[in-house]
């Protein structure tokens, strides 16, 4: 095709004009085929659909708007084009266009129509836009100004289609709905390059050029009365596969609303909301496609991912097959890996073998099942019954409140239970573990209400129950001081639940208050082995240690406690004792150890020798009363004396006491050492507050 500048070329007369055969001759080559009705076919871009791993078939059957009822209606679309609607039959729309800007029209020209064409190109100069009037009637005169030419008959275009391989494509190729004009953008580069902008202008529409911005502002006010759900699928579809998920949905929602019978808009909504993970939505917009268009493969098969995303096995082999036609391997692939990790799941709970359960969890969720809750479920369960609670309740605090976002059907079954009462079953039997009885009992209650004839379910619920009244009891009695038959009820609500660390430390507090400490270690003991981060049992079990005058176990807890609670003062004396009283045991000097206090002013070098020497941790503050940084870190010092009694803290003010600064090689101040057992391990200099309590909290446990 020639460049935009030699379109100005003189007006010359050919032989088609005169309407004689012989006029072809002066018509290039690749002209010839369309203006003698050849066979030639337009360029049309394959459409992509937002998501759609199905194999291209010859046809797939997609809903679309219907312009006189607003019913859906099926068009035969290949399988990965675009689930673009389309409108309903009507009048040929002159001014349609292909995915990368094409123009086709409606019907094939006369000679006489050519002929007034082609006169109107020769009269176009310069790149100006041109802007072929799609309207009825004669459209307006061309402008020199404007470079416009118009269409000089009803519904009909220049003589083919203007596409990018150079070839011309016949008109009346595609359907079309209420007529509009096209603005071709002026370009540098050849004819037709330029941007399509629909509705005649070159700013207001809803520009649709390649690698182009494409904002919700061009498809509403007045321009949004002349698209159709072409043009705005079209610009969701831009935005999808750019990832941007919530910039497609808010398109395919204004789709929707144009056609809400569509399936092929409820399908592409679907599809951007599974992008956003919102699975839940996706798969009632699916049903909804289905719905409007039971034989939708590409509706079918997104409930079939998103089935087998969610768990449901039974539900995703249903759809995947429902159609007829060949499944799609990948998907199948997943779902077979997906239904085989469940059944050795399965499997290994009956035996209670919960490591292999656990293991065929996590490999049923890799494998394709990564949104199931009751899944979820199913790994909580797991780490339950292997003693690791924490991590069994953070794995069902993160998961979604599926009642609210996943469409279960109650009739779903898991493991002989409906699948909301497993669920609600497992986050029972959490709570009660970690002592959450009353939202235990809440929970078992849900279950039992969901699935009433179910026997493991009542089972369940009712060892709830008596576990909780049993703890309420033994509570009220503790309180009162009685502690033997406070130690009775705890025992009863353990018969029901042998594994529950919670009656196990209460019972383990009553035994130690009436002076049983071997048994009191004993329910410790096995509270810890059920929940080894039980501060309140590993807390018991150090003091009846104490007790019992097992020193070195007694200082071995207090110090696992100090570090997890460094701010507790009542832990840092009882280690503190506990330390002294071992030491005693072993015939040490223990005469000048003292707990917590203010913090000690050194003068002397024998004096300092002996203070650092001290049983554990001594931190020496060397300062001057005339240093501003000294007095601003003062207060700090004495908060941490406070904060930390376990350690020995002295002050050595290096005016009144030179020598034992020149003695330990102190230039700056404030520099602070930090000694153990006499030896020293840590030296700062001007330290912020921060890395000075690190340091202190850090050797003093």
């Amino acid at each position: 095709m020639s460049r935009a500048g030699e379109l100005g070329r003189p007006y010359q007369k050919t032989g088609l004009e005169s309407g004689t055969p012989g006029g072809l001759e002066a018509v290039p080559d690749r002209f010839k085929a369309a203006l003698t009705f050849e066979e030639n076919k337009p360029d049309f871009p394959a459409l992509g659909s937002p998501v759609s791993p199905l194999r291209p078939h010859a046809s797939t059957q997609t809903s679309s708007c219907s312009t006189s009822s607003g019913s859906a209606t099926s068009k035969s679309v290949s399988a990965t084009d675009v689930a673009v609607p389309k409108p309903g039959a009507g009048a040929p729309d002159p001014g349609r266009r292909c995915h990368s800007g094409e123009l086709v029209g409606g019907t094939s020209p006369t000679a006489a129509e050519v002929r007034d064409l082609k006169a109107a190109a020769h009269r176009r100069s310069g790149s100006g836009p041109l802007i072929f009037s799609g309207g009825n009637g004669g459209g307006g005169s061309g402008s020199s100004s404007s470079s416009t030419a118009s269409s000089p008959v009803t519904n009909v275009l220049p003589a083919g289609n203007i596409c990018p391989s150079g070839k011309i494509g016949k008109t009346a190729m595609m359907p079309r709905t209420t007529p509009r004009s096209d603005v071709l953008g002026s370009g540098t580069g050849n004819y037709g390059h330029g941007s399509i902008i629909r509705g005649g202008m070159s700013g207001g529409g809803a520009a649709v050029s390649s690698g182009g911005d494409v904002g919700m502002g061009n498809l509403t006010g007045a321009n949004a009365g002349r698209l159709d759900p072409q043009d705005v699928t079209r610009t969701g579809n831009i935005h999808y596969k750019r990832g941007q998920y919530g910039e497609a949905l808010a398109f395919y929602d204004k789709a929707v609303a144009m056609c809400p019978e569509s399936a092929a808009c409820r399908s592409n909504r679907a599809a951007a909301l599974m992008g956003l993970n919102r699975l839940g939505e996706a798969m009632k917009e699916c049903e909804e496609a289905v719905r409007f268009d039971p034989t939708s493969e590409r509706a079918h098969h997104r409930l079939a991912c998103l089935n087998r995303r969610l768990g449901l096995v039974e539900d995703a082999r249903k759809h995947l097959f429902l159609t007829g036609q060949t499944p799609d391997p990948v998907e199948l692939q997943k779902l077979q890996a997906v239904e085989r990790h469940l059944a050795k799941f399965g499997d290994a709970r009956k035996i209670r073998d919960w490591k292999s359960a656990l293991r065929e969890a996590d490999a049923a969720i890799a494998g394709g099942a990564d949104s199931s809750p009751l899944l979820v479920a199913s790994r909580a369960e797991s780490l339950l019954h292997l003693c690791h609670l924490d991590e069994a309740d953070s794995v069902l605090t993160r998961s979604p409140k599926f009642e609210d976002s996943f469409p279960f059907s109650t009739a779903t079954k898991i493991f002989g239970m409906l699948s909301f009462s497993y669920f609600y079953i497992v986050r029972a039997q959490v709570d009660m573990a970690l002592g959450r009885f009353e939202n235990a009992v809440t929970a078992a209650e849900k279950a039992k209400r969901i699935d009433t004839r179910n026997i493991e379910v009542a089972m369940v619920l009712n060892n709830i129950r008596s576990v909780a009244s049993a703890r309420a009891q033994g509570n009220e009695l503790f309180k009162s001081g009685n502690f033997a038959e406070a130690c009775t009820a705890y025992g009863e609500g353990l018969k029901h639940d042998p594994s529950n660390p919670v009656l196990l430390c209460n019972r383990a507090a009553c035994r130690s208050k009436l002076g049983q400490w071997v048994k009191s270690v004993e329910d410790c003991n096995e509270a810890l082995r059920i929940q080894p981060s039980y501060t309140k049992a590993l807390l018991r079990r150090a003091d009846s240690y104490a007790k019992l005058e097992r020193w070195a176990e007694s200082v071995r807890d207090y110090e696992v406690l100090r570090k997890e609670l460094p701010g507790d003062n009542e832990v840092a004396e009882a280690l503190f004792h506990a330390q002294v009283a071992l030491k005693a045991s072993r015939g040490e000097e223990v005469s000048n150890l003292k707990f917590g206090g203010e913090v000690e002013e050194v003068t002397g070098a024998e004096q300092f020798r002996a203070a650092v020497s001290l049983s554990g941790a001594s931190v020496v503050y060397f300062m001057t009363s005339l240093n501003k940084q000294c007095t601003q870190i003062a207060s700090f010092v004495d908060a941490l004396c406070t904060r930390y009694p376990s350690a020995n803290f002295l002050k050595v003010d290096v005016d009144q006491s030179p020598a034992i600064a020149k003695a330990e090689n102190v230039r700056i101040v404030p520099t602070f050492k930090i000694y153990k057992n006499g030896i020293r391990v840590k030296e700062m200099i001007c330290p912020s507050q921060q890395v000075l309590e690190y340091s202190v909290r850090h050797y003093s446990l």
